[in-house]
């Protein structure tokens, strides 16, 4: 194989275009790495609309993770304590389905629970969905979108009655005011940011503001830097709103006409004075109304956000605020426009397309609306009532069903929660207590593979044919263009077998992945993801392409459902109340449909996906943390990724460029509390929650604002010692989205008073102190 393979980078949710071709070509010599192994060639794809030929470290560098590490046949153990031993395909999809069948006969079918991940193709979704939501009859499916996006989803469906970002990334290009909080782009998106960053440059009237108690790469290139304490973003925006409504920077008739409880949000930022602001969130009155200026003086202002937005006790709140500033100003439906949430993994938008949550169905549907499911049934061959009206465990859930024993079997694939999950301690001795984990991964060792009986070796990205669908709704085919290396299977293949050794023959008798999202896309029809249009063949000869894309050379009835949904309904599957029935019975017009596809972005028409057409305030006063500071923990920890690294090292720590650039963890301390503390820089620092401590040395900049510490989330404990971020962290969630509050808990911090020596051991940094205490960063 010589030719040039177009694909779609794995890592984070901006969807870059990549085109892959083989170690070898001819006239030119092997590609390899540094070790001397032969390594595929990866550079951006420049017909790629969403990257337009960019690429960053981690997409350029992925060829060189596939073969390190990989996890080659099935293994099994009969307890933790044990090692595992080699076995077929045969005796391990036996194992399983025995399992399953005892669990499912003894406990019922609430038992059983599967943790998925944004990593996932979305037929491999798709195919979990209807194992266990359709034939086992478990909704409890859950996947690190819960740690991610979840708060996004709700704040959408509340707000616009649908799940779905509005804009694209050419408003990045067409933006008079970006709005970035939350969110480190520079690092965590870096192409959206080139992409932006060179526009801004070029036009000097473009106002660029950036919230965040870190000045990140991001809040450099910044016209104004906020650098609000953690948890006053919604006083932050609730002054911006105040202000806007004193300064008369409001679009009277879009609210008279397109949205709805107005008088109960107006009442809400009466009480947020400039001066209540800037005293909570720890900034200027000035940048305060500087920032309110830029954005009610501006045409066409998009606001952009992620993790540090969701990973709150009150992220949808902080969402619908955000959008609140959209609706009372017009800015939405039109170039440049609109709220934007940036997924971060690279299909966490396609895993919600086809219900991979535990509250969701495939084509934006609810588990408790009784129209959804009997939709569902039909195109899967269900009798009627085969799928559970009741929500699935989250994440978090899953982890406390193991403490009480409810949970009998636990299935974890592509995702590494021993290293992801908040109160990290409390999560592993969950995990230890599971009666029957199975892991599916592509590589070992993982921290995860630990609290494992049965590992099965997945077929990974550039090995499985499938779709992923980015940021900008854009669904992108990513076919196969190497073998999976020795027994691994693709995902979707693995949960189908397992299907049809259950007795599910029919449900799972596809040929291949186009078989299965060809079946996927169905029901999609009249959703507002819809997709019908769409297709493996289609994909591959027209390129990536937004949804929704319905399928025009079929007859179109002239009604489209849409969702319907009350303030109280959102993503939260314990609160989705029985009002979740009427959800999905509103419709419109065809000719709709067709104006919103002329359009690259979602409501051009200013008619959105509620029972009345109109776009919802959300009235929110501030909460703040859930766990803030206090004299015993007083600092406030904030969690976050760095440029060259990815979630918990599961490739980028496999990668020597990678690894090198970000050789060990650290903590970020301002100059202010590290004299305080008497602590120098690179000084080792002991961290304490309330639920573990950690080590770190200690990085003294001003680009943290004083009160505020931060560490990277990346190392789990095979990369190194006694310096997981999330030990520190809490469970505490958003009552509507369920999503964590990984972004910040209170800690204190004590220097550890020895001399830091530092030995260099091929490359690995090895740092080792008097104390005893030893921090080791694996290579």
């Amino acid at each position: 194989m010589t030719e040039v393979t177009k694909t779609l980078c794995p890592y984070c949710g901006v969807g870059c275009g990549l085109e892959v071709s083989p170690p070898a070509q001819p006239g030119k010599a092997t590609y390899r790495d540094s070790q001397g192994n032969p390594i595929w060639r990866v550079r951006g794809d420049k017909t790629h609309p969403s990257s337009q030929g960019m690429v960053c470290v981690k997409g350029a560098t992925i060829a060189e993770s596939l073969d390190k590490n990989r996890l080659h046949y099935p293994m099994v153990r009969d307890s933790l304590d044990q090692k595992f031993r080699r076995v077929s395909w045969d005796e391990a999809f036996d194992l399983i389905t025995k399992r399953i069948q005892t669990v499912r006969f003894t406990q019922g079918p609430q038992a059983i629970c599967m943790y998925g991940s944004g990593q996932f193709q979305t037929e491999d979704y798709y195919i979990a969905q209807k194992l266990l939501k359709g034939c086992l009859g478990s909704n409890n499916f859950d996947a690190n979108s819960r740690l991610c996006m979840s708060s996004a989803v709700a704040g959408y469906i509340q707000s616009f009655g649908a799940d779905g970002p509005p804009c694209c990334y050419d408003d990045l290009e067409l933006t008079d005011c970006a709005f970035l909080i939350g969110t480190n782009t520079a690092e965590c998106h870096p192409i959206i940011f080139n992409r932006l960053e060179k526009y801004h440059k070029k036009n000097r009237k473009v106002k660029m503001i950036v919230v965040d108690p870190r000045r990140t790469p991001t809040a450099e290139v910044a016209d104004l830097h906020l650098a609000i304490r953690p948890g006053t973003d919604i006083d932050l925006l609730n002054g911006i709103a105040h202000l806007l409504m004193r300064w008369n920077h409001i679009d009277v008739s879009f609210i008279d006409d397109c949205t709805s409880n107005f008088p109960a949000y107006a009442e809400v930022i009466r009480h947020y004075s400039p001066e209540i602001v800037a005293d909570r969130c720890g900034i200027d009155i000035k940048d305060l109304e500087t920032a309110a200026r830029y954005w009610g003086q501006s045409q066409r202002v998009l606001s952009m956000w992620s993790m540090g937005v969701n990973q709150s006790s009150e992220g949808t709140a902080k969402v619908r605020t955000i959008i609140n500033l959209h609706l009372m100003t017009g800015q939405i439906g039109k170039p440049g426009a609109g709220p934007f949430s940036l997924t971060g993994q690279p299909n966490a938008m396609g895993g919600r397309e086809a219900g991979g949550l535990a509250h969701l169905l495939p084509g934006y549907r609810l588990v408790k609306n009784p129209q959804h499911r009997a939709e569902v049934e039909e195109v899967w061959g269900l009798k009627r009532g085969q799928i559970s009206p009741n929500p699935g465990l989250t994440a978090w859930d899953m982890i406390t069903g193991l403490e009480d024993g409810n949970v009998g079997l636990l299935w974890i694939a592509a995702t590494n929660p021993a290293v992801s999950m908040p109160d990290l301690e409390r999560t592993k001795a969950a995990l230890m207590r599971s009666p029957f984990t199975i892991y599916q991964d592509a590589y070992y060792p993982t921290e995860t593979a630990t609290y494992a009986h049965v590992l099965l070796p997945a077929a990974q990205w550039s090995e499985k044919t499938g779709v992923m669908t980015n940021s900008e709704r854009r669904v992108t085919l990513c076919p196969a263009f190497r073998r999976p290396p020795g027994q691994a299977k693709p995902d979707w293949e693995i949960f189908a077998e397992v299907g049809r050794r259950l007795g599910f023959v029919g449900e799972f008798a596809f040929a291949n992945s186009a078989e299965v999202f060809a079946e996927f896309i169905q029901l999609t029809r009249d959703r507002p993801c819809e997709m019908t249009g769409l297709s493996h063949e289609q994909l591959r000869s027209q390129g990536p392409t937004q949804w929704p894309h319905p399928d025009f050379g079929l007859e179109i009835t002239g009604q489209h459902s849409e969702i319907e949904t009350s303030d109280e309904q959102s993503n939260n599957p314990k609160s989705i109340d029985a009002s979740a029935a009427t959800y999905g019975s509103h419709s419109v017009s065809t000719r709709r449909v067709i104006q919103n596809l002329k359009s690259k972005r979602l409501y051009t028409d200013l008619r959105f996906h509620t029972p009345d057409g109109r776009a919802r305030f959300g009235a929110y006063h501030s909460r703040g943390l859930a766990e803030p500071p206090d004299p015993d923990y007083p600092f406030v920890l904030t969690t976050g990724r760095l440029y060259g690294h990815w979630h918990t090292l599961t490739r980028t720590g496999r990668i020597e460029k990678t690894r090198q650039m970000h050789p060990e963890p650290f903590i970020e301390i301002h100059p202010r509390d590290a004299a305080g503390l008497g602590i120098t820089d690179n000084q080792l620092v002991e961290v304490r929650s309330r639920r573990s401590k950690t080590f770190f040395p200690a990085k003294i900049t001003k680009a943290i604002a004083p009160g505020t510490v931060f560490v990277p989330m990346h190392w789990g404990a095979m990369w190194a010692d006694n310096a997981e971020a999330n030990a520190l962290t809490h469970p505490e969630s958003c009552p509507d989205s369920l999503q964590p509050e990984l972004k910040a808990c209170a800690v204190q911090i004590i220097p550890v008073t020895a001399d830091l020596t530092v030995i260099k051991d091929r490359g690995s940094g090895i740092r080792e102190r008097g104390t005893g205490i030893k921090l080791v960063t694996k290579p």
